[in-house]
């Protein structure tokens, strides 16, 4: 048939004017569009060909036209209409005789030109050529003049508003209208055109910065809708991961800072000027920061949802009217070819509305989502910085008194910051769910009448049992988290003493304790599991329990059965109420616990602060010009103090002001003091000091006199009452607690000054850190702190000191800086620290100490008593002014003298701190290649440089970790979980497919059962349904648990049994972090996502299934959907994973900021540092919250995507259930697979979420995992228990045998063909340097280490072939570091409790504990804490010892065991080792020689050789004999 645009038959002519022939006023309308067509293509195709030289790439994004969301909104409502207009167009052309172009042609240009002209604007826009656009506004013109004739010729011929035609053309004449407009709004404001001075306009800042790159507030409509420009970003994962550079900057609106002062300014305002001291609503503060988004959020949400009830009733619509749909199509001549507007049942129609009603749906849900998000992290950035800036103006005294303790302020952090961002994440909920409730109910009670409201009413009812399970969950959580922090420190003990529990044979004991911990937390697992399995239940049916109750009521009152139409949408709106109904419970939970935060943080907010004039170097100079961009005036900031402060602040410490030697005499001056910790406790009292300028002051006095009180006086922390403390200058402060930051041994020391490296180095040598940070492995980069190397508490004493001296400042205050050093180096740091370095520099020194001998040095003294001054002078003065103090100090003195010329300098308790520390490097070292799996593949993974395998193995799905986790869980548990899920979808499936069975059989009089018949297999389907519900929510939490028992049982027996070297190599914390997180997540994350996503797969599959086996021409179109999500999800997860390490690594260091500050309080005060503080949180905020911000992001981008994938499924469901029409098709099935096509919407992301989720989750499996497979010690031996004599060893004899000895097989070895013999019962002592080999020899005797040749014969038994636990059991050590464990003191002693009271009371009277011991409450059952810090170390040695003496064996080794007690204990112990083991053979390691002078043997080694052997009388008459020189060294 020939294409004509007017058409063959004549049915047009101009003989009554050219503007009444329609054709000629549709070929009119062409014009404009043909025109726009003609004019941008050629502007198009240059400006992007010129586009590419243009390298600004951030202005691109640079949207700065008036109206802009606007426009994008009217363009697509003119696509829409456009399209409306051709479809009417093609349908009225059919009834006509031959083809009429001119009814759809023009429509169809119209909507090229449309598109053209939306992207032709982007590309003005975006490149900034405003008078581009007088194209668009002649356009805009000429359409609306063209359709306006058209309109004014429709209503001439009475085609009115009932015709569809007149009301498109309608349509579009307001719409040309509106976009008119527009571009005259856009002249008016920027007039780049018939204006004389264009508007200049600057991009804002965040573009100019491209550090941003968190795009979404810059983006164009379409691409914050799509999230179209995290595109790159998520792509990119593939190639190369994520890291913190990708995601750069936040943008200002959105940093920490800004919405600090929106909130602060909000919460300040509430204080009024009547009621200055009113508690101000933390609530309000936040609704008047952040409540517009909310409201915008909530917008978004009512949309959502009223658009979501779309669904049902277009499915009603289609399946009603595939039943009548006539083939006759009745055509009406009033006007060539008019539609009538009651056309709009036709089931296309309602298929592309229903498929638009789901895109827009989803995409106002996923824009609801993501202001909530943003806000819900700006908020938390806020309370953070509100917080921080709270703690660090507490007052000392809360902090110390206890009414702020540091774990409450590390939970307002942690937790309560936290519960407040979600709750705001989940409140739009709180308002929108009731109405979508409430709707949902109204539109079944209109599609089923009476029935409905008995099934509503079922989901109604049990809703308040979910909530009661959510509580009780949570409940079960809090008890369980309480048994595994109990397990927790069980198990760090164990690791810590693991050296003690290996040698004593003890390993099984402390492993059972643990053991039975767990099995109290796996009991609150349990009962966890049970709930959740119910919670998960009462989700899956509900449902089937409402449509049950519904259709059996439905039968009862109606005794009929519905239509396909109303069964179908009453089935897809009770799969829409469920939903808000089972989230209402959580939110409500939340809604409390956001109660309970507020109320928590609202206390701390209000509690007291210091005085505000220590706050004086102001509320953060460095902000200034930020805040002046924002908030017009700097009012908010600058409201505590004079202008000049806020610009000099920040460089305050680093400059000195004048010397004050120039200016007087005084530095600090109190007057009548009076300081008090808070809460009127006196500590000073009447205090009136004078410390003299450039000289150095000491403070001395007893215990708890009040030293350290006065300092912090001196420094303005304490409350102060009636004083005048004058000082004025910058001050440094050393704590008496040495404080060290999370940085670098640099960072530590310069703490922010500037660095030289010239002061640098004096001050180390000064404080004698140079061969302590010669064994660090970076040197003084190396990471030290609470995540770094752990220091001894000398070494990271002496960094506090070098930090105070290094600082350039007038004044030094030093808290006892020689409390945790040894006499050298105190002698040493304070000749050459204090005397020389700060005395040079003409500082002042305000030293508190009790080392009495260097009174001699101090240029003023003052001495304390409790709590006042007792005198102040020169030691001049006091000598003749207060005898009695003077003769006081003298025998002190003496005292220190003495201990002076016995301290040893052969190993001093330096030289024995940096041997630990070597040791600990030395070893880490040596095993560093085989140290962490991950770490391990990470580095492949960037040597890899082809990227194809790197890929590859990055969006892969871990299977072989998912397979052990399954095979862990036991294969009985697997097998029923599988095949009950499978079970319970088809169940579902059938129950589903059945009704559409019933309710069609009312149409087809083919099937003669009656309704009974269908009603009853209907209930039993259901009954069915619900069980398996049942069954497979207890099976899947049940494997969890039972995996979960398995996994933690292994792994602890693995590593209990691991030889001892595996603890060497293996730092503390990654073992520590196997028991801590990794087992977290294996008990309470894994199961519930391996449900969820086999529940959303499942749900997924079975509806394709469904809709398949209805249609099977579907399955065409779902080829290139699979590929499409298949991709989706690839890129997705890899991505998702990277941003979730991004988030969890950035969120560390937050958190150890804020307690690293809250502990170091007076230091960061004293140095006046708190704006470089508040900064550095800032930055850490921003960094954490940046993570998280592009983590939901792409949550939002997968959703977006796999939505829009969910409404084409139901499109093409519905398309192809329609075309399938003439196949003679049951409209109740057309019905079940549209039903089916809606549920795939709301399930595909979950499959995406859920997978990439439990990846990241099974990394904690495969963590643990790799621990399981390190090699256990060898226990058997070769030898039976049974065969050893009971009384073995009985004499004590031991012959040692070309011993060779080393710590791993790729190790050298240690010892090297050692011979030795000891006869029964001599007393043995070995000597030599550090590093000689003498530890390794007494682990040799335990087999402890690997004895590859030689051997140790004890009583004619060669030790290798014992099992290990009778060698062990039978042999008594006493190790160099004490070790002792919370619980009783006889515990401590006896933990195998073998022993009676009267033997333990013994070994207490040898070790000189006895009466100490029944002094404590409980005498023998009296409690030690952790470590035995409720005993001094000397008297925790003293345990050790009284332990070894429990254990009545022939054999006791002694490894360095004095090295912690002051001579007068040592000397008794020598005395009763020589009595009470005078039988016994007692080999001893010596510390100090002079301890060996005695024994009957001495061995000296060297380089793990024996260098003398002999008796100590014979070796010391060999003058240049190396124990001689030891010796005399010793002497």
């Amino acid at each position: 048939m020939a294409l004509s645009f007017c058409g063959n038959d004549d049915a047009y002519g101009v003989e009554n004017g050219t503007l009444n022939n329609g054709c000629f006023v549709d070929a009119l309308n062409l014009v404009p569009h043909v025109f726009l067509l003609f004019i941008t293509f050629p502007i198009l195709f240059i400006g992007w060909g010129s586009q590419s030289s243009k390298v600004q790439i951030h202005h691109n994004t640079w949207l700065h036209f008036p109206g802009h969301n606007l426009r994008w909104i009217l363009t697509f409502s003119l696509l829409f209409v456009h399209v409306c207009e051709f479809a009417e167009g093609i349908v009225s052309n059919k009834t006509m005789g031959t083809n009429h172009l001119h009814l759809y042609m023009p429509a169809f240009m119209g909507f090229v030109a449309a598109t053209t002209s939306v992207v032709y604007y982007h590309n003005i826009e975006t490149s900034n050529f405003p008078k581009l656009l007088l194209v668009l506004f002649i356009y805009w013109v000429l359409a609306f003049i063209t359709k306006s004739i058209k309109l004014w010729k429709y209503a001439e011929f009475d085609v009115g508003p009932q015709h569809l035609r007149f009301c498109i053309t309608g349509l579009l004449v307001l719409l040309y209208g509106l976009l008119m407009s527009v571009e005259i709004n856009v002249i008016r404001v920027r007039r780049y055109v018939f204006f004389a001075n264009p508007q200049k306009v600057k991009p804002p800042e965040d573009l100019q910065d491209l550090g941003v790159r968190f795009l979404q507030p810059f983006v164009n409509l379409l691409s914050k809708a799509t999230y179209w420009w995290m595109n790159p970003l998520i792509m990119g994962a593939h190639k190369r991961p994520i890291e913190l550079k990708k995601i750069g900057k936040l943008p200002i609106a959105m940093r920490a800072l800004t919405n600090y002062l929106r909130l602060k300014d909000a919460y300040e305002d509430q204080r009024t000027p009547e009621d200055p001291n009113r508690a101000p609503s933390i609530w309000r503060s936040m609704y008047r920061a952040f409540g517009r988004p909310i409201l915008l959020s909530s917008t978004f949400r009512y949309l959502a949802d009223l658009l979501g009830f779309a669904g049902p009733l277009c499915i009603s619509g289609i399946v009603k009217f595939l039943k009548v749909e006539e083939r006759n199509a009745t055509s009406d001549k009033t006007m060539v070819g008019l539609m009538w507007i009651s056309k709009l049942s036709n089931t296309s129609v309602l298929a592309v509305l229903l498929f638009l009603a789901l895109i827009l749906q989803r995409t106002f849900l996923q824009a609801s989502y993501y202001v909530t998000i943003e806000t819900g992290i700006n908020l938390r950035g806020a309370l953070l910085a509100m917080i921080y800036n709270k703690m660090l103006r507490l007052s000392t005294s809360n902090m110390s008194m206890g009414e702020m303790t540091l774990g409450q302020i590390n939970n307002l952090v942690a937790i309560e910051t936290n519960q407040l961002m979600w709750f705001l994440f989940l409140c739009p909920n709180l308002w929108a769910m009731p109405v979508q409730i409430v709707m949902g109910v109204i539109l079944l009670y209109y599609l089923l009448g009476l029935s409905a409201l008995v099934g509503a009413s079922v989901i109604v009812l049990l809703a308040p049992i979910q909530y009661l399970i959510a509580t009780k969950l949570a409940d079960t959580q809090k008890s369980s988290l309480e048994h595994s922090t109990d397990r927790l420190k069980k198990t760090t003990e164990i690791l810590k003493g693991i050296k003690l529990l290996k040698l004593y044979a003890w390993e099984n004991i402390f492993c059972d304790s643990v053991e039975e911990t767990r099995g109290k937390e796996l009991t609150c697992l349990r009962t966890f599991a049970l709930y959740t399995s119910m919670s998960i239940f009462m989700n899956a049916a509900i449902p089937i329990a409402a449509v049950l109750a519904t259709f059996a009521m439905h039968h009862f009152i109606n005794k009929s059965v519905p239509s396909p139409s109303e069964a179908f949408a009453a089935l897809a709106l009770f799969h829409i109420l469920v939903t808000p109904l089972f989230l209402l419970s959580t939110v409500v939970r939340f809604a409390v616990k956001a109660l309970v935060s507020v109320q928590k943080l609202g206390e701390f907010l209000q509690s007291d602060e210091i005085g505000d004039d220590s706050w004086r170097n102001g509320d953060m100079s460095v902000f200034l010009e930020a805040g002046k961009k924002h908030l017009g005036a700097v009012s908010p900031i600058n409201r505590k103090q004079p202008m000049r402060y806020q610009m000099d602040n920040y460089e305050q410490p680093t400059r000195r002001p004048m010397r004050p030697s120039e200016t007087e005499d005084v530095a600090v001056k109190v007057s009548n003091g009076f300081f008090t910790w808070g809460s009127n406790l006196s500590t000073l009292s009447d205090i009136n000091i004078r410390i003299p300028t450039g000289q150095l002051t000491m403070i001395v006095g007893q215990v708890g006199c009040g030293k350290s009180s006065l300092l912090l006086a001196m420094l303005d922390t304490t409350e102060s009452r009636l004083i005048q403390c004058k000082n004025r200058y910058s001050v440094a402060y050393a704590t008496q607690k040495s404080w060290l930051l999370n940085a670098t041994v640099e960072d530590n020391i310069t703490f922010g000054s500037p660095f030289s490296k010239q002061r640098y180095k004096e001050v180390i040598d000064a404080c004698s850190l140079q061969p302590d940070i010669d064994l660090l492995p970076f040197g003084d980069q190396t990471e030290i702190g609470e995540r770094g190397i752990n220091l001894s508490g000398g070494q990271r004493q002496r960094i506090c000191v070098a930090r105070a001296l290094y600082q350039n400042t007038n004044i030094v205050f030093l808290d006892d800086p020689f409390s945790a050093l040894d006499i050298h180096l105190s002698d040493h740091l304070m000749q050459e620290g204090i005397l020389k370095f700060l005395q040079d520099d003409k500082r002042t020194v305000v030293m508190v100490t009790h080392k009495l001998q260097y009174l001699i040095h101090a240029d003023w003294i003052i001495a304390m008593k409790d709590g006042s001054i007792l005198r102040e002078g020169t030691l001049k003065d006091i000598q003749t002014h207060d005898v009695e103090l003077y003769d006081h100090w003298k025998t002190l003195m003496n005292r220190h003298d003495q201990e002076l010329e016995k301290d040893i300098q052969q190993d001093s308790q330096t030289t024995l701190e940096r041997k630990t520390l070597r040791r600990a490097f030395y070893s880490r070292e040596a095993k560093s290649q085989v140290d962490d799996e991950d770490e391990e593949e990470e580095v492949e993974e960037e040597d890899d440089d082809n990227m194809s395998m790197t890929t590859n193995r990055r969006s892969k799905i871990p299977w072989k970790v998912c397979w052990c986790y399954m095979s862990s869980g036991g294969f009985f548990m697997v097998f029923l979980m599988v095949s009950s899920k499978l079970l319970k979808h088809s169940v579902i499936v059938a129950i589903d497919y059945w009704l559409a069975l019933w309710t069609s059989s009312q149409t087809n009089q083919s099937l003669t059962n009656p309704d009974s018949y269908f009603l009853l297999v209907f209930i039993i389907l259901c009954a069915a349904g619900i069980t398996l519900c049942l069954i497979t929510s207890l099976t899947v939490e049940f494997l969890g648990l039972s995996a979960a028992t398995n996994l933690h049982h292994n792994l602890l027996n693995k590593i209990i049994h691991a030889p001892i070297r595996f603890f060497d190599v293996t730092p503390l914390g990654q073992i520590l972090n196997r028991f801590s997180a990794d087992t977290n997540i294996i008990d309470q994350h894994i199961p519930p996502t391996l449900e969820s996503l086999t529940r959303s797969t499942l749900l997924c599959l079975s509806a394709i299934g469904v809709i398949s086996s209805i249609t099977p021409i579907f399955l065409i179109a779902l080829i290139p959907l699979g590929i499409a999500f298949y991709f989706i999800q690839k890129y997705f997860r890899v991505a998702s994973k990277d941003l979730q390490d991004l988030d969890d690594s950035t969120q560390l260091p937050l958190l150890c900021h804020f307690s690293e500050t809250a502990e170091g309080l007076t230091t960061i005060r004293a140095f006046r540092h708190e704006a470089r503080f508040k900064q550095r949180m800032l930055e850490l905020t921003d960094t954490n919250n940046t993570a998280y911000l592009f983590l939901s992001a792409a949550n939002r981008w997968l959703e977006v995507r796999t939505d829009y994938l969910g409404a084409v499924i139901v499109l093409a469901a519905a398309g192809a259930s329609i075309w399938s029409l003439e196949y003679s098709l049951r409209s109740g099935m057309v019905g079940l697979g549209l039903t089916y096509a809606l549920t795939v919407t709301n399930y595909l992301n979950w499959v995406v979420r859920n997978l990439a989720d439990l990846e990241v989750q099974m990394s904690a499996v495969k963590k643990v995992n790799s621990f399981l497979s390190t090699e256990s010690e060898n226990y058997e031996g070769s030898m039976d228990a049974s065969q050893v004599p009971e009384n073995w060893p009985q004499d004590g004899e031991i012959k040692i045998q070309d011993l060779c000895v080393r710590y791993d097989p790729m190790l050298k070895p240690v010892l090297k063909h050692v011979n030795a013999y000891i006869s029964p019962g001599q007393k043995v002592g070995i000597c030599g340097r550090t590093g000689s080999g003498k530890s390794s020899l007494s682990l040799a005797f335990f087999n402890m280490v690997d004895i590859f040749e030689g051997r140790i014969v004890i009583d004619g038994i060669d030790i290798c072939k014992l099992p290990l636990q009778t060698l062990r059991s039978r042999l008594s050590i006493i190790l160099q570091d004490p070790v002792l464990f919370s619980g009783s003191i006889r515990f401590n002693l006896d933990p195998e409790r073998t022993c009676t009271d009267d033997r333990l009371w013994e070994a207490l009277e040898i070790a000189q504990l006895k009466n100490m011991v029944k002094a404590l409450p409980g005498g023998l059952d009296a409690v030690v804490t952790e470590g035995g810090e409720n005993f001094s170390v000397g008297q925790r040695q003293l345990f050790c010892l009284a332990r070894a003496f429990v254990r009545k064996s022939s054999i006791l080794i002694m490894d360095e065991a004095t090295a912690s007690i002051d001579m007068a204990t040592e000397n008794i112990l020598q005395k009763v080792v020589m009595t009470a083991f005078a039988d016994r053979t007692v080999v001893t390691i010596a510390h100090r020689v002079h301890t060996i002078l005695t024994a009957d043997l001495v061995i000296v080694m060297k380089r793990g050789n024996i260098l003398e052997y002999d008796k100590p009388e014979t070796l010391l008459e060999q003058e240049d004999g190396m124990f001689a020189s030891f010796v005399k060294a010793d002497m």
